[in-house]
């Protein structure tokens, strides 16, 4: 063979092969895709919400009276008994300090009840000399009458005139006695507030006992201070009795009723717990979300079914997640919401048939917040892309991803 046939030969074997390498090349691909398999299953629609637990009665102990609360020794957790515990005690408070002007007021108040006091004195020893007087002249009078040398009328004067001076003698000491007493009241007037305060047994206190057995919650004032009547002191429950409370969307709550089964999650033990709907609130109220959005809110009052051994540790204002459950099924054909798409009005999904995607319409039932219930377009046994990609389209050729479930 000449030299220019085997050049032409290596070259046309050359281009053959670049030929078949772009040929190659460009082949259509599968695309690989995430599959699932549809088989029936349990499904479970619930409504989804946080919660916090709470203490089903709690009792809140406020100041009877105003005046200064001494401090409270007691502390969050400790038990209380109805009646028998004293949780607080509560004292007069101390005088008010007085301007220039009240404090020249009230000294000028002593002096004019100590003139008073004075005058008053004066009355009581002339009102002496009087009764001394009538009691002397009833003496002669008797007398006299005895010797019959005055009238029976002239007697019954002096009688009245001596009863009359003992009455006289009894008003005046009645009012020396009220304006000692005004002496005193005007004197307190000047009580200063740094003067000690009677404390221990001979406190005028005003103790606060606990009103039901259970332990206290929450202490709201501590320290010593005033405090006005009303005002709260301390919560007192019983936190073996607790309840849970979750504010659902009024759309949702609506769906809720009495009497549905609810799972308890996120609440920092091993498994689930259970609870039951006790009451929904018949009345709504609005709530700020975390992005600003004011939302109609409704309670739903929730209680343990689980023994109570297995929530022993959760307590008043714990965080809880409840999941109400809605509906139930155990042989329903779903499939995860990322498989499906809008096509036109309708549901759609992609299915694997020979290597390739075929797109389906389905109607779907119940949906959950990662699932949804196909009530036609699928068959069990058909496997469905479950990422649909903007590459996957009608006829593509896909293949299953290794680690695809």
């Amino acid at each position: 063979m000449s030299a220019n046939a085997k050049r032409i030969l290596v070259w046309s074997l050359l281009g053959l092969i670049l030929a078949a390498i772009l040929v190659w090349a460009f082949i259509p691909k599968p695309i690989p895709v995430d599959l699932l398999t549809l088989e029936p299953g349990k499904m479970t629609v619930t409504v989804d919400e946080e919660g916090e637990t709470r203490v089903r009665d709690v009792f809140v102990l406020s100041a009877p009276i105003s005046g200064r609360a001494l401090r409270i020794d007691a502390e969050v957790g400790d038990e209380v008994m109805a009646e028998q515990t004293k949780i607080a005690e509560i004292e007069p408070t101390d005088a008010t300090l007085l301007d220039p002007r009240s404090e020249a007021q009230a000294r000028a108040d002593i002096r004019a009840a100590e003139a008073n006091l004075v005058l008053a004195e004066a009355s009581v020893k002339e009102a002496r000399v009087e009764l001394n007087f009538a009691n002397s002249e009833l003496k002669r009078a008797r007398k006299l009458r005895a010797d019959a040398v005055m009238s029976e009328r002239g007697l019954e004067d002096a009688e009245r005139t001596f009863r009359t001076r003992q009455a006289a003698l009894e008003t005046v000491i009645a009012t020396r006695q009220a304006r000692q007493a005004e002496l005193e009241r005007a004197r307190a007037q000047l009580i200063s507030p740094t003067e000690a305060r009677v404390r221990g047994d001979e406190c005028p206190c005003v103790p606060i006992r606990s009103p039901v057995d259970g332990c206290i919650l929450k202490i709201l004032h501590k320290s010593e201070g005033v405090v006005s009547a009303g005002e709260p002191l301390v919560e007192i429950g019983d936190p073996g009795d607790l309840e849970i409370v979750a504010d659902l969307l009024s759309s949702d709550a609506v769906k809720v009723e009495q009497g549905q089964q609810v799972i308890i999650d996120n609440w920092g033990g091993a498994k689930s717990l259970a609870g039951v709907v006790r009451r929904v609130e018949p009345f709504g109220f609005t709530k700020v979300s975390a992005l600003g959005i004011e939302e109609q809110r409704v309670n739903v009052i929730i209680d343990f079914t689980s023994p109570k051994t297995e929530w022993s540790r959760i307590a008043h204002g714990y965080q809880v997640d409840v999941r109400i459950v809605l509906w139930q099924g155990n042989d329903v054909l779903k499939l995860p919401l990322t498989a499906l798409f809008r096509e036109g009005d309708r549901w759609a999904v992609f299915v694997e048939q020979g290597g390739k995607a075929s797109m389906r319409k389905v109607n779907l039932g119940r949906r959950t917040g990662l699932e949804a219930e196909i009530l036609s377009g699928l068959a069990a046994g058909e496997s469905v892309v479950v990422h649909p990609g903007d590459k996957i389209t009608e006829g593509v050729g896909i293949e299953a991803r290794e680690n695809a479930r």
